[in-house]
């Protein structure tokens, strides 16, 4: 029996980091804990929908201008961006959050990039579970995620990929959070931090891997608090009418391609224009996704549709492909759905995604700078033609069980929460 908590789960990113994160607080609270999700303002409604209590750091205001910014999808840009305009802003009022609860009674649950919960965890001693998304943000040498390929490919020597991470944390990771985050630590009178994604970036007590073991196997340089406990999922089912004239597109020929950058990209333009003349050129239906209709063409073909959302178990297992920027969360559902997947990868652990995609079998993936109609119909008819992957994406999707996930995370979170 573990004791009734008083949680506080910190995010920071776009509804696919926010999603897993309701996920685990509306299981911890049916367990009976006080749960409050903090992020920006921007998901308010999402969260509050779900039955948990919302705490907004970051107007949406401040989500959307981050989102509307190019430097946000770009590989060797974004994360200057997100440590300027995100990370760092989030410190304090964060870390003012968790001050102000029960010391005793408080834990917190947040991902790596809500450094406000590790630093809390030095100076007040709040218990800190961390969890990652995705394997991308741990720097293994034996297994080296595709960050900054071709920096990071497992083809350079062991020493040499080594060099090449502390190369990345010295001349990038460091100097954009380094000033900021050290300049706060000192008001608390907390030593200055270097090597901010080295062992501290994952919590001693315990980090959520939220992948299965399958998906990137555990290595013998990762930290030894890290528990792989499977992928998680919520889109909401049920909460959202079905859009008009779904069930009749649906209904009215062969399972669609569907087509998504994903739901904070706001310059996707070329990323649609691009969908529209591959499913021409290989004769398919199409669905478009995306909340930002500023994006789409002016007119679409009858074959084609657009809407703005649709639970994605709700409509990939009824679709032939999945079109996609890589994230973490709509890969898993679509390992889930069984269908081949094609991967447009932009920045932060997308281009690690799309590789680990290749390399299991389940799709493929094409460079932004070469994602054009011609060459995404070529790719794409590629994929579809492929019986061995089709095999492939029918024999894993047994083995993705989300509910499962979801039990053995919380299991994990308060079995650490009774060890302090």
């Amino acid at each position: 029996m573990t004791a009734p908590r008083d949680i506080l789960i910190a995010t920071l990113g776009s509804a696919g980091d926010v999603n897993p994160k309701i996920a685990i607080g509306r299981e911890l609270q049916a367990r009976g804990h006080d749960v409050s999700l903090i992020a920006h303002g921007y998901h308010r409604r999402r969260v509050e929908s779900a039955g948990l209590a919302f705490i907004e750091v970051g107007t949406s205001e401040d989500y959307e201008r981050l989102m509307r910014n190019p430097d946000l999808w770009h590989p060797r840009r974004a994360f200057a961006l997100l440590a300027r305009e995100g990370i760092t802003q989030m410190l304090r009022p964060v870390y003012d959050l968790i001050a102000a609860r029960d010391p005793a009674r408080c834990l917190v649950i947040s991902s790596g990039l809500v450094m406000a919960g590790r630093i809390a965890a030095q100076k007040l001693g709040v218990p800190l579970v961390t969890v990652h998304l995705q394997p991308s943000v741990i720097q293994s040498v034996d297994a080296s995620p595709a960050v900054a390929p071709p920096l990071t490919d497992m083809r350079w020597p062991r020493a040499v990929r080594r060099l090449v991470w502390t190369a990345i944390n010295r001349l990038a990771i460091d100097p954009a959070l380094a000033p900021s985050v050290n300049a706060f630590r000192a008001e608390l009178g907390l030593p200055p931090e270097r090597d901010f994604f080295g062992a501290g970036f994952h919590s001693s007590l315990l980090t959520l891997g939220l992948w299965p073991d399958w998906f990137a196997p555990p290595q013998t340089d990762w930290p030894a608090s890290i528990r792989c406990t499977g992928f998680l999922r919520y889109d909401a089912p049920g909460e959202h009418a079905a859009p008009e004239g779904l069930e009749a597109f649906l209904g009215a020929g062969a399972p669609p391609l569907v087509f998504t950058p994903g739901s904070a990209m706001q310059l996707g333009e070329g990323f649609f224009r691009a969908a529209v003349e591959a499913s021409q050129r290989l004769g398919r239906r199409a669905i478009l996704l995306t909340p930002h209709r500023e994006q789409l063409p002016a007119t679409l073909p009858d074959t084609v549709a657009h809407f703005d959302y649709i639970p994605f178990s709700e409509v990939l297992p009824r679709s032939a492909a999945l079109v996609y920027h890589g994230g973490i969360g709509t890969l898993a559902q679509a390992a889930a759905a069984g269908i081949p997947q094609l991967v447009m990868p932009m920045a932060h652990d997308q281009p690690d995604n799309a590789r680990r995609i290749k390399a299991l079998g389940l799709g493929d993936w094409i460079a932004p700078a070469r994602f054009t109609g011609a060459r995404v119909a070529q790719r794409l008819g590629a994929v579809l033609a492929d019986a061995a992957l089709a095999r492939r994406c029918a024999e894993l999707a047994p083995r993705i069980d989300f509910e499962t996930g979801l039990q053995r995370a919380c299991d994990a979170i308060e079995d650490a929460a009774n060890r302090v």
